[in-house]
């Protein structure tokens, strides 16, 4: 079964999430994902393309280095901000109503819906995403996508729920990663695809409000019917929880975030024995002691703000009585101490947190499984479903040196007495024990490299062979 690896990208407001996952058939398995601090986003938007890709270069370059691939291509979210949403239909006339009216027919009908909308201002506006809400045929309207296919129908109608962003985000997308070498195999908009990593097919059939609070962003996305009805976005989230905190004292960005991810709470009078603790922050002299009730109201504050705002925007949406499943709360503002209990508290809804559900396994740590992760996630479960290539290249490894075979050598060295320095007559009578005396042998075996064609075994090779092998070889005997 072919193996691939799907790679994806969370561009947020205070961290970039990447994931990638090997996918195996139906099997997706995680095997990478981590959090790295964002820079040059703002309300999901890239305001600054270079300190972004900078960020970017080493969140991938980590990556790499620890699963050994290269990534060749990756699957991104569009901004969530700034989204409008209206409404286009479609009607074709079918040349053969005797034929049942296929899945391909109707995504035909959505690209002429999408092809011929006019947008109000084309030169800095592009279409994020549309999602069918309705189908008419003869004698039936307001079908669904999975009624409507294999009816028989002369002509098919469709109505559409069109998303429209800004191009400069797109444009911004692209020149990051063509920078960095690396092509957008897809970008995807984002409320649909964590809704589909979260929410169960009975939630978006009975009705239930994703709410994804990001640190720049907060999303609202109604579900009914199993079809996404409305959108609507708020342009803060939990940066803004952390702003108020770095003001009120006076501290860093970074220790005001550890501060409410350790400290932060709504509803400061359910903190029980935890308000009476006082934080000793020694950041100057003298240090500041500052209550950890004091910290909860501040967070409670600003939490009710952005709570206030997406009750707001579902009231707007006209189906705040359609949400038999209440409101499902993800993101990395969805781990806020008591935001659950202070969303259920202020709405009257049920009201939990949205995890990934268990469609794949993971061989990493547990925060592929955070609501901060569902963006990542869902992704590059979309990625498998629209079957996109695979996003890595996996570099060959090297062949390993085979050992060289060799022989065992057997060497015999006569070795004669070397000539005398002196004459025969000089020596006198010692010349004849000189010569007399016998020839001196060494034997030594060694390990020579096997030569090509050459038969095993012991071979004996003597000192007068003029052949160069040999002369090695016993060079060799003597050092030893």
């Amino acid at each position: 079964m072919e193996e691939k690896y799907i790679a994806s990208i969370d561009l947020g407001s205070s961290k970039f999430g990447l994931c990638v996952a090997r996918v195996i058939g139906d099997d997706v398995q995680i095997v990478y994902y981590k959090e790295t601090p964002s820079d040059g986003i703002r309300a999901s938007m890239i305001t600054n393309p270079m300190k972004a890709s900078e960020r970017l270069k080493e969140a991938i370059a980590e990556a790499e280095k620890e699963l050994m691939i290269h990534i060749l291509q990756v699957v991104v979210g569009m901004p969530r901000s700034e989204v409008t949403q209206v409404t286009a239909s479609g009607r074709i006339e079918r040349t053969n109503p005797d034929e049942y009216i296929s899945a391909e027919e109707v995504q035909a009908l959505k690209s002429i819906a999408l092809e011929t909308y006019p947008l109000p201002n084309p030169e800095k506006q592009i279409m994020y995403g549309a999602v069918a809400q309705s189908f008419s045929i003869d004698d039936e309207i307001q079908l669904v996508e999975s009624d409507v296919v294999g009816t028989l129908s002369s002509a098919l109608e469709g109505n559409f729920k069109v998303f429209i962003g800004k191009r400069g985000a797109t444009v911004s997308l692209d020149k990051i990663f063509n920078q960095l070498g690396i092509a957008i195999a897809k970008k995807y908009f984002l409320p649909d695809v964590v809704a589909r990593t979260v929410l169960s097919p009975v939630e978006m059939s009975s009705g239930v409000a994703l709410v994804d609070v990001g640190a720049g962003v907060t999303s609202i996305a109604i579900y009914q019917g199993g079809i996404m009805r409305h959108y609507a976005s708020i342009p803060f989230g939990g940066k803004s929880i952390t702003n108020d905190i770095r003001t009120e004292c006076s501290i860093s960005d970074d220790l005001a975030e550890k501060i409410k991810k350790r400290f932060g709470a709504c509803l400061p009078g359910k903190l029980a024995s935890l308000s009476e603790k006082v934080l000793q922050i020694r950041t100057t002299e003298p240090y500041k002691e500052v209550p950890v009730r004091y910290i909860s109201e501040v967070v409670d504050c600003r939490a009710r703000e952005i709570v206030s705002a997406i009750l707001y925007y579902i009231q707007e949406s006209g189906l705040q009585n359609s949400l038999r499943s209440g409101v499902v709360v993800t993101g990395g503002g969805a781990e806020l101490a008591n935001f659950v209990n202070l969303v259920k508290e202020m709405s009257g809804y049920d009201v939990r947190k949205g995890y990934p559900r268990y469609m794949f396994s993971a061989s990493v740590g547990s925060g592929v499984y955070s609501t901060a992760a569902t963006s990542a996630i869902g992704m590059v479960l979309a990625a498998k479903e629209d079957k996109l290539p695979d996003c890595v290249s996996v570099p060959e490894k090297p062949e390993e040196p085979k050992e060289e075979e060799t022989i065992e050598v057997e060497v015999t060295d006569e070795t004669p007495v070397p000539d005398s320095l002196f004459s025969p007559e000089e020596m006198g009578p010692a010349q004849e024990e000189i010569s007399e005396k016998p020839k001196e042998k060494k034997t030594k075996k060694v390990k020579v490299p096997k030569p090509k064609g050459e038969k095993t075994g012991f071979l004996s090779i003597f000192w007068n062979t003029v052949e160069n092998t040999a002369l090695k070889i016993y060079d060799e005997a003597n050092k030893q």
